[in-house]
């Protein structure tokens, strides 16, 4: 598969003058809330409602969906609002049931992507369909992985593709319900600059008050649009609670975000600059969290330390590091001088780190 123009032509042909936005509740539990949310919907930069019908969970019992009968509400949102309508499948059976309803939009979801099996089942159940068909990504962070989902799915001469960054599962507890690894994203956007990418917030934070951050994040990286999870009534949603928003709040979003798509030569350069810092912005965060974690160990180091009565300075463990360090640095392009500085003054927080430890 290669980059050309036409992988995009589905959606520069709707013409927009907002970012794609794909947005309703994580499941559809009842036709009176899809309909609720949806009217809620109707009149907002909302281009495509989208509703969980089959929601299997990490763990069984815990709600897993209303099945096929959530796409029957979903054709009544559309013929009552004009709405296109969205929902995940996971197998031959979900594809034609929802073609069976004119579903508009269908996403392979990230449980499914990490299986090649699955995605071929569903990529020759679509063979040559014009409907939109969105891959997330996987649920480790495996560029190829997630390219080959979205190759099987180009080889069954599917047009309309796209991919949905949800971020990736971590055994680490961070502030992100999975993390985003932008760089990742961003490389997949370097290899196929022409490939609609849209950001998933809700799945990537957790949490209903990071969503715009987020969000804000990949419109400066300059995705296409954005998947935001909205319920009338988040508290008390069958599934995924502290994730989704209001309608309310998700018009707020909207409004607040800053969309930088002019087409001037003078806004193409701070289009690209603001890319640029973006990425800059998110490599800055990951050493900053790689900071704290690493001067977690150096407490560690400093209790054990402490327990053997052993000396804080290590210094042929301090000349080891800083030559591999060196020639690490040079490898990547990186001066002596600038290694020297960078590492002395680590070294100097991790001794200050474990001092702080022996002597309390």
């Amino acid at each position: 598969m290669e980059n050309n123009k036409q992988m995009r032509s589905w959606l520069d042909d709707m013409n927009l003058d907002h970012p794609l936005v794909i947005a309703g509740p994580c499941s559809a539990e009842t036709e009176e809330q899809v309909m609720g949310i949806a009217q809620s919907l109707k009149d907002t930069d909302v281009n495509y409602y989208r509703a969980g019908i089959w929601k299997p969970r990490t763990r069984p019992g815990n709600f897993e969906g209303v099945g096929s009968l959530g796409l029957k509400w979903l054709q009544r949102v559309k013929e009552e609002t004009g709405m296109k309508t969205a929902t995940e499948v996971a197998n031959r059976a979900h594809v034609e049931l929802a073609l069976e309803h004119d579903i508009d939009l269908l996403w392979i979801g990230a449980r499914s992507t990490v299986s090649p099996f699955i995605v071929q089942e569903i990529a020759d159940a679509l063979e040559g369909t014009d409907k939109v068909v969105l891959i997330k990504n996987p649920v480790n962070p495996d560029l190829s992985l997630w390219l080959g989902a979205v190759e099987r799915l180009h080889t069954a001469n599917i047009a309309k593709l796209g991919v949905i960054h949800r971020g990736f599962s971590t055994y680490e507890k961070t502030k992100y319900r999975n993390i985003p690894e932008w760089q990742l994203a961003i490389d997949l956007q370097t290899r196929f600059p022409d490939l609609p990418i849209i950001n998933d917030p809700s799945h990537i934070t957790g949490k209903r008050d990071m969503v715009f951050d987020v969000s804000q994040t990949a419109l400066d990286l300059n995705f296409d649009g954005l998947m935001i999870e909205t319920h009338h009534d988040p508290d008390n949603a069958w599934s995924d609670a502290a994730q989704q928003v209001t309608p309310s709040r998700l018009v707020q979003i909207m409004e607040d975000l800053r969309i930088r798509k002019e087409t001037s030569p003078a806004a193409e350069y701070n289009t690209k600059l603001s890319n640029l810092r973006a990425q800059i912005d998110v490599l800055d965060h990951q050493i900053i969290e790689t900071m704290g974690k690493r001067m977690k160990i150096s407490d560690g180091i400093g209790a054990l330390k402490k327990e053997r009565n052993v000396a804080v300075l290590q210094t042929t463990r301090w000349n080891e590091i800083l030559g591999a360090m060196i020639l690490e640095g040079e490898s990547k392009g990186l001066s002596e001088e600038f290694i020297l500085k960078l590492f002395k003054a680590i070294h100097q927080e991790s001794i200050n780190h474990q001092e702080k430890i022996i002597h309390a």
